[in-house]
């Protein structure tokens, strides 16, 4: 531990402990604490010019009792907005082509907001509406349900009258099949439908989706067909087609093909098992769709949220002890995919009034997320090229130096008499980094940076009342609240607003999308 003092503005904030065994990151949201400002929006002074977020504390020479030095501006007070909201709704329809990208609303048809909030998030997914175009209604595997089949090309169909119409769109067909593929959706309370959880209803469908929309090649052994019932009998469509055109190519039906939704949203992690009591240990792999952001008293920030998440602990038998014993699961990233989801872990079982209860507590969450210090080493050290070359190019299209000048005063403190930075630039650079074509995955590398493309949220005390809310950026930069079949401008700055501490919307689901460089 290094104490050291930091001056903020005028504020000086003396015997200020920093945990060298963990990133700068943690010190900043130490920071954040004190003065309000957002770790990325925290400038520090030390030897060698501004703090990173995943420095070596043993390369910046931080020392005992040393003064330093924070630039940034302070977040405001989280309150609704003063201006009214806009409905995109009231302008001229061809204004509401240009803002919401031929994206329409939906209507609620019943404490459905859960569902459109969902849908609205994953309906930004260009990949993942090209790979619902590519499905065909008229083949699907013999090992995929019926009932899967059907919402998925509900999906898709969905996907398709939100692109064509800037009018809301009656998610009817949508709703009635996912109730039939996932009856909890469909209880119901008084004679009404009941409000259900959105992170549910995320979860299910991409489970949906990831079974449907695999390549009919990754799955030995399997015979494409459709079969539908006419007049008692069972008809087969296409099989003779199908059989012709393989039996012509010579196509491998037994070849890998691709996961289209793991390599969307899928995050895969090394874990390590481990029982202090016995020594066993052990490793394995596993993939999630999802990170858990666990909140308690010393989460501030999502990044720490994070952090908490990659360790647990689990009771299960031991082998050598011989009964139940205490093991700790400790993970890491080691797979990163182009869309990181992240869940806010706001809801618990609440047994005194045997109901769940929300966790209100301000989380922060930045609109530009780097997750290198949670992944692997080996994940690490893939990612260091592609970091490099991210940094050159959007260093060069913000026009930045390559280096500050500094100067270190006689008490030891570091001192910018120069910072070469632009602020607009930088937001420039990312905004375009972000904003690139769709690549083939062979023709792209990530970076461990993520830029905020959507989040979902609720506004209420139960995730059984309330109601859900996506915020979607569209392809033109431009964020839009999508509230049922209200679709509503937003101000980006607005968007981070959304971190809770009161009955306002909060963040229950936020979706990053990866920030990548060409191979």
């Amino acid at each position: 531990m290094v104490t050291v003092s930091v001056k903020w503005q005028k504020e000086v904030y003396p015997a200020v402990e920093i945990d060298t065994s963990q990133p700068p990151y943690v010190f900043k949201c130490q920071l954040y604490d004190l003065t309000g400002v957002p770790p990325e929006r925290q400038k520090i002074m030390v030897k060698g010019g501004l703090l990173k977020d995943d420095a070596d504390w043993s390369k910046v020479g931080v020392k005992e009792g040393q003064r330093l030095m924070m630039m940034g501006t302070a977040d405001e007070i989280v309150k609704a907005p003063e201006k009214g909201p806009v409905f995109v709704e009231d302008m001229p329809e061809e204004e509401q082509v240009v803002n919401l990208g031929h994206s329409a609303g939906l209507f609620n048809l019943g404490n459905t907001c859960y569902m459109n909030s969902t849908v609205q998030c994953l309906h930004s997914v260009p990949e993942l509406k090209s790979a619902l175009t590519e499905y065909n209604q008229l083949v699907k595997s013999n090992d995929l349900d019926h009932s899967s089949h059907l919402l998925t090309t509900a999906t898709r169909d969905l996907f398709n009258d939100l692109d064509k119409n800037v009018k809301p769109v009656a998610p009817m067909q949508f709703w009635m099949v996912l109730r039939k593929k996932y009856p909890q959706f469909g209880q119901q309370s008084n004679g009404a439908f009941m409000q259900q959880d959105a992170e549910e209803c995320w979860t299910q469908l991409l489970y949906t989706l990831s079974q449907s929309l695999k390549s009919p090649s990754s799955r030995p052994g399997q015979v494409v067909l459709f079969f539908e019932k006419r007049e008692g009998k069972l008809f087969y469509v296409y099989i003779v087609l199908y059989i012709m055109i393989v039996t012509a190519l010579h196509l491998d039906t037994c070849s890998e093909g691709p996961d289209i939704v793991k390599t969307l949203f899928g995050i895969e992690f090394d874990n390590r098992i481990h029982c202090a009591e016995s020594g066993e240990e052990s490793t394995e792999t596993e993939t999630v769709y999802s990170l858990k952001c666990h909140i308690s008293q010393e989460v501030n920030h999502l990044h720490e949220g994070l952090k908490r998440g990659l360790k647990s602990e689990l009771e299960k038998a031991s082998p050598s002890l011989g009964r139940s014993a205490v093991y700790v699961k400790d993970s890491r990233i080691n797979g990163l995919p182009r869309y990181l989801t992240i869940q806010f872990v706001r809801f618990f079982w609440k047994r005194e009034s045997n109901q769940k209860a929300k966790i209100l507590r301000k989380v922060d969450y930045p609109l530009s997320l780097d997750v290198y210090d949670l992944c692997s080493d080996n994940l690490r050290k893939k990612l260091e090229g592609p970091r490099k070359v991210l940094r050159d190019t959007e260093g060069k299209k913000a026009g930045l130096k390559t280096s500050a000048k500094t100067s270190v005063s006689t008490d030891g403190d570091t001192k910018m008499t120069e910072a070469e930075e632009s602020s607009s630039g930088s937001g420039e650079a990312s905004k375009s980094a972000s904003q690139e074509s769709v690549l083939p995955e062979k023709e792209h590398q990530l970076t461990g940076i993520y830029d905020l493309v959507a989040v979902l949220t609720h506004k209420g005390r139960s995730a059984d009342s309330g109601h859900y809310v996506a915020w979607v950026k569209q392809e033109n930069g431009k964020w839009v609240q999508f509230d049922d079949d209200n679709p509503i401008l937003q101000r980006e700055e607005d968007i981070t607003k959304l971190s809770g501490g009161g009955d306002w919307h909060m963040a229950y689901i936020c979706m990053y999308k990866a920030r990548i460089v060409p191979m």
